[in-house]
């Protein structure tokens, strides 16, 4: 029962509130001429209802959820997991052996699905769309976020007029932006803290649909389950073609909240969601739409506050409170999935860096990202401000909507192509059906532009050029340090040539490439007197998966010999993972694993397994490691990044570890010998050499690259976060270098 709660709570929220609005926005661009109009109206809302929300999101679209993450980055991520779509080539080889990568593929349809694969991997031009279509879907369904309270607060509190009939417009408006100024205000509560209240309080809110649906059929008589037959449809748009076409944007209201329901996936079972939808929010839903239709069969002069003028008068301002609470619900609903989808947008790389608060320790997916919330806040109560009614904010709402809806039908399809290797006839089916009733209802949507739509489309594309500017500048540095990475033989040259010193202690050089050497490493040997004993290159990766298992989150590969102490380290976080770590909890597990990838190392080569080992460098010398007097392990004075063979003549009374004979290699105790040494330097301490590099367009760039890279993506890398400074690295440990690339 708390689960049920819970998910009325979460998932169901937004998509409970139609009945508010839905008749109220249609018959405004049809007016109810006769019984005809009234069921026609019904009819096409009952099955928008059983087409979009039902068939396509809760029996088609959950199954496509992403180990168990909804909403449109998943869908992207699932796809970039079993194609290499994404425009950062940054991932690994050994990432495919991570148990999150791994799927089952259950049909035999493989070659189509192989072709798919190879089509979007060759085409750069189907890369670019693949991801210009879930930014486009990214920045509807955020503007679908401030839509959804403001609309669903709204038209709560306008039932006012019909309680108490003097009520201004004016009065509605103010006490809508009190509401919700207090719903932002409590929202990083609302997230872990009064979460489980609000539950009851949902399921009270069906009931109500459900039993004023029953009431006003038992009161006005059965007329309106006539609706159920199609035909009325026909005859709807046969009377008046043009306004009924118009009325679709007013229709498809009844199924807002459907990007909600796969968004907020991540908390429940796939099977309880459906359940619950089908037993108790379907049916309730349809009962209050049945309900309203024949409270307007009978009283066809009261188009406007439909759900408020069918309660019985007796019971008037109960419902009326709970419509309000229920409208919060809805709003808080939204906000929570907006918090999912900008964690999944910024751990793929398409959104600038937010600061992200926990606000549960049992449940990862229960997160409040303060910047976003208060942004909410306030483009909300523009929308608010900026029309003051229900009608031309319902318009927008529309747009908002079925733009969702596109993005993830095509998504969808991808997927049935791609993973789930359907039948042709049935992914053709499913494309065909859904994509042309969205393109109508969006044709709809967009005859509304003047009158409230004109805003939403201002506002997400504001959104989609802050995600596109993010990317693009992120893709031009990553290619930048890519092409000024170092090669090996350049730094076997430097060191010698330097003289540099290897001082005891755990160089965490960090950078974002995850092969070669990255330049800022030149910088630290040309500038700094002496280097650290171990030096590890340490990138900080998102990989399209929800969570990385512990045992798998670091990748250790050796650069160079066993004698240089240099290792590369992945270290790789799925876009649901907490990446807030303490760099001593870092530091801690990074040499846990180090220490296991040696082992496991010195066990495969004794085992002369070499083609498994982790690295594709030269064959492994004897670890060449200086044992003073008191028994401590330096390898101080080594000149660096060349093979030194400690002599009595430098060092008098130091020895060697290593034998003088024959050098047979003894790789249990060059094991020993380079575990001690990995000790003595977590002894030694851990600072981070870090590259924060200043990107700006090359001199002959055109000028909106320019003007996008050095003052747009300029301004939005000195105010983000970076990946690495989430882990409150303390000053004393952190050494930062700014460096220029042209790109």
């Amino acid at each position: 029962m708390f689960l049920a709660l819970q998910t009325l709570a979460v998932v169901f929220g937004d998509i409970g509130i139609g009945p508010l609005y839905t008749f109220d926005v249609m018959f405004t661009k049809y007016p109810i001429v006769g019984e005809d109009d009234v069921l026609g109206a019904l009819s096409l809302v009952l099955y928008t209802l059983i087409l979009m929300p039902l068939v396509k999101y809760v029996l088609v679209v959950l199954w496509a959820n992403d180990d168990g993450e909804g909403g449109i980055f998943a869908l992207y991520s699932l796809i970039c997991r079993n194609a290499k779509v994404s425009l950062i080539p940054n991932q690994v080889q050994s990432e495919k052996r991570m148990s999150s990568f791994r799927l089952k593929l259950p049909t035999p349809e493989l070659e189509r699905s192989i072709k798919v694969k190879e089509k979007l991997e060759s085409s750069l031009l189907l890369k670019k769309l693949l991801l210009g279509l879930v930014l486009f879907g990214t920045s509807m369904f955020i503007s679908n976020g401030v839509i959804t309270p403001a609309m669903s607060v709204l038209s709560a509190v306008s039932g006012l007029k019909v309680g108490l009939p003097n009520t201004s417009q004016d009065a509605v408006v103010m006490i809508s932006v009190a509401l919700l100024v207090v719903l932002f205000s409590v929202q990083r509560y609302a997230t872990s803290k009064v979460g489980f209240a609000i539950g009851p309080s949902l399921l009270l809110w069906f009931c109500c649909l459900g039993g004023i649906g029953i009431y006003n059929l038992s009161l006005y008589g059965p007329t309106a389950f006539k609706a159920f037959n199609p035909l009325y449809i026909i005859y709807y748009f046969g009377r008046n073609p043009f306004q009924a076409w118009l009325s679709l944007g007013g229709c498809l209201l009844c199924a807002t909240g459907s990007e909600a329901i796969f968004s907020n996936l991540c908390y429940f079972p796939v099977r309880y969601v459906q359940y619950m939808f089908v037993l108790l929010v379907l049916p309730c839903l349809v009962l209050a739409y049945l309900g309203q239709a024949a409270f307007l069969i009978a009283n066809q002069k009261s188009s406007e506050q439909v759900f408020f003028s069918s309660i019985p008068s007796g019971l008037f301002w109960p419902v009326f409170l709970v419509a309000n609470l229920a409208a919060l619900i809805a709003s808080r609903t939204m906000t929570v999935a907006i918090f999912q989808c900008l964690k999944q947008s910024i751990a793929l790389g398409c959104f600038p860096r937010l600061k992200i608060v926990h606000t549960s320790r049992k449940f990862m997916a229960k997160i409040y990202i303060p910047v976003v919330n208060w942004f909410l806040l306030v483009s909300c109560l523009g929308f608010i401000i900026l029309f003051g009614n229900i009608y031309d904010v319902g318009n927008a709402y529309a747009i908002a909507e079925v733009g969702v809806m596109i993005m993830a039908t095509v998504y969808v399809t991808i997927i049935m192509l791609l993973i789930w290797e359907f039948n042709i006839m049935k992914v053709l089916s499913f494309v065909i059906t859904f994509l042309f009733l969205e393109l109508i209802f969006f044709s709809s949507a967009l005859s509304s532009v003047g009158d409230g739509g004109w805003a939403l489309l201002i506002f997400a594309s504001v959104l989609l050029m802050i995600m596109f500017i993010w990317n693009y500048g992120s893709i031009l540095k990553y290619d930048s340090e890519v092409k000024q990475k170092l090669s090996k033989d350049l730094m076997r040259k430097l060191g010698p040539n330097l003289g540099t010193i290897r001082a005891p202690g755990l160089g965490l050089v960090c950078s974002d490439i995850v092969k070669g050497v990255p330049a800022i490493f030149g910088h630290f040997l040309t500038s700094l007197p002496a280097i650290h004993s171990i030096i590890v290159f340490v990138c900080i990766r998102n990989v399209p998966v929800p969570v990385v298992p512990q045992s798998e989150r670091f990748l250790f590969q050796r650069v160079c010999s066993r004698g240089y102490h240099m290792f590369r380290c992945i270290a790789r976080y799925g876009y649901k993972d907490k990446k807030q770590e303490h760099h001593s909890v870092f530091e801690r597990l990074l040499i846990e694993g180090l220490e296991k990838f040696i082992q496991r190392e010195a066990v495969e080569l004794s085992l002369q397994s070499e083609d498994d080992v982790d690295s594709d460098e030269e064959p492994p010398t004897p670890v060449k490691i200086i044992t003073a007097p008191n028994g401590s392990l330096y390898s101080l004075d080594v000149p660096l990044l060349a093979d030194y063979v400690p002599s009595t003549e430098l060092i008098p009374e130091a020895s060697c570890s290593t034998p003088q004979h024959d050098p047979v290699l003894d790789y249990a105790q060059n094991l020993e010998l380079e575990l001690a040494f990995i000790k003595q330097s977590k002894r030694s301490g851990a600072v981070y050499l870090i590259d924060n590099p200043i990107v700006k367009a090359r001199k002959d760039s055109w000028f909106f690259k320019k003007l996008m890279i050095n003052y747009f993506f300029a301004f939005l890398r000195n105010n983000c976060r970076r990946a690495i400074m989430l882990m409150s690295i303390p000053h004393s440990n952190m050494m930062q270098v700014r460096m220029t690339s042209y790109v």
